[in-house]
């Protein structure tokens, strides 16, 4: 939902969520988050590595931004665009294994040893056919 237009009383399901549309809430479903509770008290980077990890794909490092929008909405702050999480995740990740996330960069060498996009970035592993 556009954070714009988000009212914390009636946050009732995840799509109610700030930056949460029909894809990330079934993202967070396969996380077995299924209402916003759950997410009180998540760590989005570990969110965000579980997912990788049980869809087998890279996913585009922005889910992070919007786990924390999210992650910090579910915490009492007002709600607000993904993308102004996004030099806050970047720090993150640049300083190392103690945010617990690994974020691997890739390149057109990647590309042509089979990995494809997924929102953006070359994060999605192709399938073979």
């Amino acid at each position: 939902m556009n954070p714009n237009k988000v009212e914390r009383s009636r946050v009732r399901q995840l799509t109610d969520l700030p930056n949460v549309g029909k894809a990330c809430a079934a993202d967070l479903l396969l996380l077995g988050i299924h209402e916003p509770e759950q997410l009180v008290g998540r760590s989005p980077f570990e969110m965000y590595e579980s997912l990788c990890s049980i869809t087998g794909l890279y996913q585009d490092p922005c889910v992070i931004d919007v786990f924390i929008s999210i992650t910090r909405f579910m915490a009492g702050e007002a709600p607000r665009p993904w993308w102004d999480y996004t030099e806050e995740r970047k720090l993150a990740v640049a300083a190392g294994p103690t945010k617990a996330v690994t974020i691997k960069e890739y390149s057109h060498q990647d590309l042509e040893a089979g990995l494809s996009f997924r929102s953006g970035g070359p994060w999605r592993k192709r399938q073979p056919r």
